[in-house]
C-alpha cells in the first residue's frame, strides 16, 4: 500500500502529548542509549509521519506516549542483549548502524516482514518499523534478538567479508573452543605449533552463491553454523587420527609428518570431491585438506579424514 501523507498539524492535545510524553523524554532515552552502547546516538522519529497510521489505536489520542514506548521497549531490548552477548555485539551494532540513529517508521515492504512490528537498517540508521495496521501493538519487540539480529545480518556488510550472524557464530562456536582443539591435534603430531586454518571468508562466499541456487539442499541455518561445523570437522578429524593411532604409532606419525609438511589442517569447500561423496581429506603442497562439496556441508562431518592413511 502507498504511504500516507504526513499530517500537516497535529491538534492541541496530540502536540501536548508530544511534547509532555516524548520531547521531554527524548535526550534522557538518547542518553540511556548512549551509554548501552559506548557511543553517541541520536533519535529521529518525526511524529506528524507516525500519526496518520494510528487506526484508532494507541497512537491516536497519545502519540507520545507511543512513541517513547517504541524507544523504551528498543532500549530496553538493545540492554539485555548487550548484557548477554558483551562488548561484541556493542560493536556490531555500533559498525552496522554506521549513522548511531534510531528511527520509527512505517515497513513498506511487500511481501510484509513482520507480523506487527520489527527492525531493519537502512542508510545506516536502525529503524524501528510498524506495519501499517499495526502501529501500538507489541511495541515492546520490534528490537528483540528474533528482529534486530536478522536486520543487522541483512544490512549491506560493506568491507566485512562475513555476516554478522556468521560472525556472531564464529566466535560463539569456533573462536572459544578451537584451541583445545588445535592444541590436541599439536600433541598428537608431536608439532607444538601445528595450526588450523578455517578458512572462513571463503567458505562463505562459496556457501552464499550455494544458497543463491534455486532448489538448493544448503540448510536455511548455515551462516549460524559455520563456526561450530568448521570446528567438528576438525575434531572429527581428530578423532579419525586418534582411530588410526597417529599419537601411538611412530611410524605412522612419522608418516604424517612427512607428508603434511607444513603443519597446517585447512578446511575448504571444492567443486568436486576425488575420492568420497560426502568429505574426505587431501593433502597439497605440504596442507591436510578437509573437504566437501557445497551441497554436502554439514553431512557425515565426522568422517571427513577417516581414509587418511590412503592419503599418506
Amino acid at each position: 500500500m502507498p504511504r500516507l501523507p504526513p499530517a500537516e498539524k497535529l491538534s492541541l492535545a496530540l502536540r501536548k502529548n508530544v511534547r509532555d510524553e516524548w520531547d521531554n523524554k527524548k535526550a534522557d532515552c538518547e542518553t540511556q542509549l548512549s551509554d548501552i552502547l559506548g557511543e553517541t546516538w541520536t533519535i529521529d522519529i518525526n511524529p506528524n509521519a507516525i500519526w496518520p497510521y494510528h487506526n484508532d489505536g494507541y497512537a491516536k489520542e497519545s502519540l507520545g506516549a507511543c512513541i517513547r514506548a517504541y524507544v523504551e521497549g528498543a532500549i530496553y531490548q538493545i540492554k539485555y542483549l548487550v548484557g548477554k552477548y558483551g562488548d561484541e555485539l556493542k560493536a556490531e551494532i555500533n559498525a552496522i548502524c554506521s549513522a548511531h540513529v534510531l528511527a520509527l517508521d512505517m515497513d513498506d515492504s511487500e511481501p510484509k516482514k513482520f507480523s506487527y512490528c520489527g527492525c531493519d537498517v537502512s542508510d545506516g540508521k536502525l529503524r524501528m518499523l510498524f506495519r501499517q495496521d499495526c502501529l501500538g501493538t507489541n511495541i515492546d519487540y520490534a528490537c528483540q534478538e528474533g528482529q534486530l539480529f536478522p536486520a543487522l545480518n541483512a544490512a549491506p556488510a560493506g568491507d566485512r567479508p562475513l555476516s554478522f550472524t556468521a560472525r556472531v557464530g564464529i566466535r560463539d562456536e569456533y573462536d572459544s573452543k578451537a584451541e583445545a582443539c588445535r592444541k590436541e591435534l599439536a600433541e598428537m603430531v608431536g608439532k607444538p605449533d601445528f595450526k588450523l586454518n578455517p578458512n572462513f571468508a571463503d567458505t562463505f562466499a562459496k556457501l552464499e552463491a550455494a544458497s543463491k541456487v534455486k532448489g538448493n539442499d544448503l540448510r536455511d541455518d548455515w551462516q549460524k553454523n559455520l563456526g561450530g561445523f568448521t570446528l567438528k570437522y576438525f575434531e572429527g578429524a581428530v578423532y579419525q587420527m586418534k582411530y588410526l593411532k597417529v599419537g601411538e604409532d611412530d611410524m605412522i606419525q612419522e608418516g604424517f609428518n612427512e607428508a603434511v609438511e607444513k603443519g597446517e589442517m585447512a578446511f575448504r569447500i571444492v567443486d568436486n570431491l576425488k575420492y568420497d561423496s560426502y568429505c574426505e581429506c587431501d593433502i597439497e603442497d605440504g596442507v591436510m585438506y578437509l573437504q566437501c562439496t557445497a551441497d554436502k556441508w554439514g553431512t557425515n562431518i565426522d568422517y571427513a579424514a577417516q581414509k587418511l592413511m590412503d592419503r599418506l
